[in-house]
């Protein structure tokens, strides 16, 4: 119980650092996004006037042909891109106004990044790659939420082991953990199954889903598999760098059952 309770003060006070104290508003908003490459014959639309907004603790996934703008998207989300035009506010803060260095510090603290290859650093062990966020920012992890998230994790028995001794599904685990360190307001993922078989893909599902259940964290994936997809509250659409489609999931299809869920526009 003293665990979850210091748990839930952190995002309290990461909320309020983002909104300003009593505010509530959408985690996040997008507002005319655009992004073009090149110029002339050479231009490319990556993304068009893009704009929607996700409201805290939703479970989001973004699907789309190959080359849509969905990748592109997610690396603007991530401050990891930068937008021709738009505006992109997490709580009260337009992350394309920030600096270089500012960005950077925003995007550590507040914004949870998981990848398809995971992206651990090979010469840090499981527990040093988790709490690299925090390090960073010249911080003591707190040792009775690190060892929780451990737990969660399914990792007591590999915080010594380094990357290469994990298996796939153990090494997503360490880079959810770590994208989760800081208790971001979005936790961002970018085809986190692509590299796992389907028994690994069904657990790391899971995982995700109990953090958006149990400690509202507002989750957004880009994915190809449909499965994950009718997995999520909501499905945005993404053809040609303009939003298509944007549907609320009337249930959650059980990675458990090959039951299908049904979608309301």
């Amino acid at each position: 119980m003293k665990v979850i309770l210091k748990y839930y003060l952190i995002l309290i006070n990461n909320r309020q650092a983002l909104y300003g104290k009593g505010a509530t508003m959408n985690i996040l908003e997008i507002k005319n996004l655009n992004k073009v490459y090149g110029s002339g014959e050479t231009r490319v639309d990556a993304l068009k006037d893009v704009s929607f907004s996700i409201e805290e603790g939703e479970f989001v996934a973004i699907v789309g042909p190959s080359g849509s703008g969905k990748s592109t998207l997610m690396h603007i989300l991530g401050g990891v891109d930068r937008p021709t035009s738009g505006e992109v506010l997490i709580g009260q803060t337009d992350i394309c106004k920030l600096s270089e260095t500012d960005l950077a510090i925003f995007r550590r603290r507040h914004i949870g990044l998981i990848y398809q290859f995971y992206n651990l650093i090979p010469i840090l062990t499981v527990e040093e790659n988790l709490t690299l966020p925090i390090l960073l920012d010249k911080r003591k992890p707190n040792k009775e939420l690190l060892n929780d998230l451990i737990e969660k994790l399914g990792l007591e028995e590999r915080i010594k082991h380094l990357p290469n001794q994990l298996s796939g599904g153990q090494q997503q685990r360490v880079s959810i953990g770590r994208a989760l360190i800081n208790h971001p307001a979005l936790l961002l993922a970018d085809e986190p199954t692509g590299n796992l078989d389907s028994e690994n893909t069904k657990e790391i599902m899971k995982l995700l889903r109990k953090f958006n259940k149990e400690a509202k964290q507002t989750v957004i994936i880009i994915t190809h598999d449909e499965r994950i997809a009718l997995s999520a509250d909501r499905v945005i659409t993404i053809e040609d760098g303009m939003i298509t489609r944007d549907e609320a999931r009337i249930k959650t299809t059980n990675f458990n059952s090959d039951e299908k869920a049904e979608v309301r526009a």
